[in-house]
This record gives structure tokens, C-alpha cells and sequence, in this order.
């Protein structure tokens, strides 16, 4: 058996065929898939909106987040990169408002001052040197060797010239020695001017940006405008390699945009523009890594609400089920009432047409007994006939066929009588022996075996005669319905207490099969489809027997026989038995 075969409701299968045009209403299935079809979205709806709306929100704001502690860390390094510069720009123009241009073209002075600031340890100054308003070097000192240097011609005299203050790219020199350059205009009383200028080593811009708090999935780096490296970046190259990044449009403040590699990466780059100089500090980080707490968080989230909509689910599928299963079996009580008042009338009517025909019958065969009679006397008055076997014969079978007619007009008195409400003393061998007076005709023309087993000191019953009559019919019937001809019934009534009554009827028919079994008191429940049956006689027999205070049992097995063990109370507990349900129907089992 299947798994939908053992959880498969029991109205999955009903088709009500005597629904006429208004089988929709009975078609159980298809109110089972609309109570699922409209509930589920009004549950699943709601939950799936606000999950979404939980979602967006959410992964909004770790975004944000995100952003947010990026542009902290390119506002921190931003901040540390400028004090770095602009302390180096404080420290010449000190040196020019403290020392006239002839003192700085002394080169023992400018030395001098050069040694003081690598004593005190200021900055990162390699070199010093001055320039006039013609481009040409007046002093120097440094281990470049560029005295007399001619810097007409150079971008850096150029662009101080016109701006004031100048800070060059960095340099990867000769000796692989990364430095930038910083030179001052000054001006002098006679309305020309001069330039100090100076070689700062990059070393301390690299040991800013390491001390960023960077996993490996991160990277810090200062590109210049035109999208070539100043600094050493970890997935992007050397000093001088070009960037393959966008370079962003200039801002006043920090910001972060989001790009992909070429390899496919999402990007999250934080990026500020270092101002009076070419250099943008760019903070990069893988966004897949920088979310994965997210998606952590992400997969409890869905497994959440996975297990939630299969709650849900579960949930309506067992209330769908549940409540198209109550109304299929308030239709099927409704159906089974209305069977019981229908068989109820017929049998009645049939108690009535029974009495009827009965009372009409035994007026003439009173008269036929009378009359037969009178003749058997007459002829005992003449010697001619007293003398003739043959004719007192034919009288005499006169007279047994008319109280043959008597004894079964009288039975169907007793069926009429059964009818009506009745508590009284029954005897259950005498019911037992007019069930199967009915029967016998029957019995005899199959060959079947009636044991009757009944001991003389059984107690009478304070019963319902009539309900007793009709239960035991009715397993008498399904035991006639599964014999085979020349079979064996046998009929045994025990005292099993002080209180209760065993009656045993078992046969040797062709059995119940054990899924069969289970149902066999199941209203409407039959074997024997197109031969007649409806399926109540068990049903209505298990109601009567527990109506009375009993209970009935039944055992079997295939090609080998059925037993009905039926436990009966000795005293009627209800005496107010409905009598609606005393219907004698044929076993369809």
C-alpha cells in the first residue's frame, strides 16, 4: 500500500451518484482543494511580504553599514595621509618666514637647518633645496647630487610657479626609493620670488595605510587622477601600473561606490580626494566577503522561513482535512438518517400490510378448518366412508396444510408485532428457532449444516424481542450471503457473567479480507456491489447492539469462515431504544 493510499482522507474517493444536478455540493475532493486553494494564500501572503519587506530592510541596512565603516576607515587614513602633508607644508613655510632668501642660499646654513630637522626628527626630508624665480638651483643639500639644477623646464617649477604650493606624484627612483616632492613659492620685496623645495620619503604614507584594519578579501592604495598607482596594491599591481578601476568624480568628502573586476568581483570601493595634491586614497573590498556575515545570518533567515511555510502548510492541510472529514461524516449521518426513516416506513408499512394479510387469511382458514372438520365428522357417520383410508387421508392433509398456513400467518402476526416498542422477558432459544423456521426452506434447498448449541438452563433476557429478532436475522442473512452450498453454520448462546449473555455465530464461508474487515460496520459499506445491497445491515445491527448496552465483535479469515461474537446484557439498560433504526436488511458483507 502506497503512502497516499494509507493517508488518503476517507472521502477522496466519494462520488454521490444519486446527487443529480447538485453533485457539486457533494463533491467532497473539490472543497478540500478550495479550502486549501484560498486559505494558503491568505496565510502565505502576508508572511512572504513582511519576510521580503525583513529582507530588504535588512540587507539595507548591512549595506549601509557596510558603507558607513568604509568611509570611516578612508576618513581616518584620509585624515592621517593629510596631517602627514600638511605638517611637511608647515614645517618650510617655517623655515621661509624664520630664514631670508640669502641665508637659504647659504648652503652652510641650509644644512644646517637640514640637520636640525633629521636630529628632532621631523618628518620624512631627504633633501632641501632652493630655487630662484629663474628656475635655477641656488643651494642644495641631500644625497642626490642636484646642485645647479636648471628646473625651468621642470612640471614641478612649473605648476608652484602658477599655484603656490606644488606636491608632486611619488617616485619610484633609481634605487627602487618611493618619494614625492613638495616645493613653496615665497615671495620676496622686490616682487619676485623664490622656491624651497623638498623630497619627503613615502615610507610613512605606506605604514598609514597598512595599519588599516583590512582582512585579506581588503585593500588600501593611493592612485593618482590620471588611474596610476602611487602605492603598492595588493590585487591591482606596482607603483606605476595603471588601475583597472573607474577613478570616481571628485568629492568633498569621503564616499563609496560600488563597481565589478574584470574577473567578475563585486566591488565596494571607499574613495576621498587628498586636497592640493593628485592623490585619491581608495579603500576596496570584495562585497561578497564584506557580506558573508549578512548571508550567514541570510541562510537562518530562509531556513526559518522554509520551516515556517511548511508549518503553515501542514497546518491548513490538516484543518482542510479535518473539517471536509467532519462534513463528510455529518453527510453521511444525514444520509444514513435518511435511509433509516425511509427503511423505517417500509418496514412499517410492511408490519401493517403483514398484520393485514395475515388477519384476512386466517378468517377463511378458519372456515376451510371448520368445514374440513364438519366433512372428517360427516364421514365418520357412514360406515362406507369411515372405512376408507384414502378419502380420511385426503381430509386429514386438508386439515395439516391449513394449520401450516396458520403457523405462518401467526409469524408474520409476530413480525408485525416486533414492529413497536416492546421490552419484555425473551427467550433466545424461541427467537433463535422462529428465525429459522424462514430460513429453513432455504437451508434445506442449499444443503446448509444449522448447529444450533443452546443449553436448557440459559436465563431469559429483559430485551426488546424485536430488536434481538432483528440483529440476529441480520447475521444470520450475511452468514447465508457467504456460505457455499452444502456449508456449515453454527449457533452457540453461552452465559458468559452474571450480567451478560455470548451469542457465537460462526460459518465456514468465504471470509473477510483484513483490510475488509475494518470497515464492515461502516454504514453503506458493501462487497456485493449490483446485487441489491446498501450497506446498513451491519451497520444498524453494531448501532442496535450498543444501543442496548452490548457489543459485537467480529473475526474472519479468507476462504476459511467468519465469526460474530455478540456480548448482551442480561437487563436492558436504555429502555427508551429508537425503534427508527429497528430495520431488518439483508447482509451485503
Amino acid at each position: 500500500m502506497t503512502i497516499f493510499a494509507r493517508l488518503k482522507p476517507k472521502f477522496w474517493d466519494h462520488h454521490d451518484v444519486a446527487a443529480g444536478p447538485y453533485q457539486s455540493l457533494f463533491n467532497f475532493r473539490r472543497k478540500w482543494k478550495l479550502i486549501i486553494l484560498l486559505t494558503t494564500p491568505i496565510a502565505l501572503v502576508p508572511l512572504l511580504f513582511m519576510t521580503w519587506l525583513e529582507y530588504d530592510i535588512t540587507l539595507k541596512a548591512v549595506e549601509s553599514e557596510i558603507r558607513i565603516q568604509m568611509v570611516r576607515s578612508v576618513s581616518k587614513t584620509h585624515q592621517a595621509v593629510s596631517y602627514f602633508l600638511s605638517g611637511h607644508k608647515q614645517v618650510m613655510d617655517f623655515i621661509l618666514e624664520d630664514n631670508p632668501y640669502q641665508d637659504l642660499c647659504d648652503k652652510q646654513r641650509l644644512g644646517n637647518i637640514f640637520e636640525s630637522l633629521r636630529k628632532v626628527g621631523v618628518g620624512e626630508f631627504i633633501d632641501l633645496g632652493v630655487i630662484n624665480a629663474k628656475g635655477l638651483q641656488q643651494s642644495y643639500v641631500g644625497p642626490f647630487g642636484l646642485e645647479k639644477s636648471n628646473y625651468c623646464d621642470n612640471q614641478c617649477f612649473q605648476e608652484v610657479v602658477k599655484k603656490g604650493m606644488y606636491i608632486s606624484d611619488l617616485i619610484l627612483g633609481s634605487h627602487r626609493f618611493k618619494h614625492l616632492v613638495m616645493a613653496v613659492r615665497h615671495p620676496l620685496p622686490d616682487g619676485s620670488f623664490f622656491v624651497l623645495r623638498a623630497t619627503l620619503g613615502a615610507g610613512h604614507i605606506n605604514r598609514l595605510l597598512e595599519k588599516l584594519d583590512l582582512d585579506k578579501s581588503g585593500d588600501a592604495f593611493l592612485v593618482n587622477t590620471d588611474g596610476f598607482l602611487q602605492t603598492q596594491s595588493r590585487f591591482f599591481g606596482e607603483v606605476s601600473d595603471k588601475l583597472p578601476l573607474p577613478i570616481p568624480q571628485p568629492t568633498d568628502e569621503a564616499s563609496v561606490f560600488e563597481t565589478t573586476a574584470k574577473t567578475g568581483l563585486r566591488l565596494l570601493v571607499g574613495y576621498v580626494y587628498i586636497p592640493e595634491t593628485s592623490f585619491i586614497l581608495m579603500v576596496v573590498g570584495k562585497k561578497d566577503h564584506l557580506m558573508q556575515p549578512w548571508h550567514d545570518v541570510r541562510l537562518t533567515f530562509f531556513v526559518f522561513l522554509f520551516i515556517s511555510i511548511v508549518i503553515i502548510l501542514c497546518v491548513i492541510l490538516g484543518m482542510a482535512t479535518y473539517l471536509v472529514n467532519k462534513i463528510y461524516t455529518a453527510d453521511q449521518k444525514r444520509i444514513v438518517a435518511l435511509h433509516e426513516v425511509e427503511y423505517s416506513n417500509k418496514m412499517a408499512s410492511i408490519g401493517r400490510l403483514a398484520s393485514g394479510v395475515a388477519h384476512e387469511i386466517n378468517n377463511p382458514l378458519a372456515i376451510m378448518n371448520e368445514k374440513a372438520g364438519l366433512i372428517k365428522d360427516i364421514f365418520t357417520f357412514h360406515q362406507d366412508y369411515e372405512q376408507d383410508p384414502k378419502l380420511l387421508g385426503l381430509v386429514d392433509s386438508i386439515l395439516t396444510t391449513i394449520k401450516r398456513c396458520r403457523d405462518i400467518t401467526r409469524r408474520l402476526l409476530n413480525f408485525a408485532r416486533h414492529m413497536e416498542i416492546n421490552v419484555e422477558i425473551v427467550n433466545l432459544s424461541d427467537v433463535i428457532d422462529e428465525i429459522m423456521a424462514f430460513m429453513k426452506k432455504d437451508a434445506e434447498y442449499r444443503r446448509l449444516e444449522i448447529v444450533i448449541d443452546i443449553p436448557d438452563d440459559l436465563p431469559q433476557l429483559e430485551s426488546d424481542q424485536g430488536n434481538i429478532h432483528q440483529i440476529f436475522l441480520n447475521i444470520i442473512n450475511n452468514a447465508f450471503s457467504a456460505l457455499n452450498d452444502g456449508g456449515r453454520l453454527e449457533i452457540k448462546i453461552r452465559r458468559e457473567t452474571e450480567d451478560f449473555i455470548l451469542v457465537t455465530f460462526r460459518d465456514t464461508g468465504c471470509g473477510i479480507s483484513g483490510e475488509d474487515l475494518k470497515k464492515v460496520f461502516d454504514p453503506f459499506f458493501t462487497t456485493k456491489f449490483g446485487q441489491g445491497a446498501t450497506g446498513l445491515g451491519l451497520s444498524l445491527t453494531y448501532g442496535l447492539v450498543e444501543e442496548m448496552g452490548g457489543k459485537i465483535n467480529v473475526t474472519s479469515q479468507l476462504d476459511e469462515g467468519t465469526c460474530f461474537i455478540v456480548r448482551l446484557p442480561l437487563k436492558i439498560k436504555n429502555k427508551e431504544i429508537n425503534k427508527e433504526k429497528d430495520i431488518t436488511c439483508k447482509s451485503e458483507v
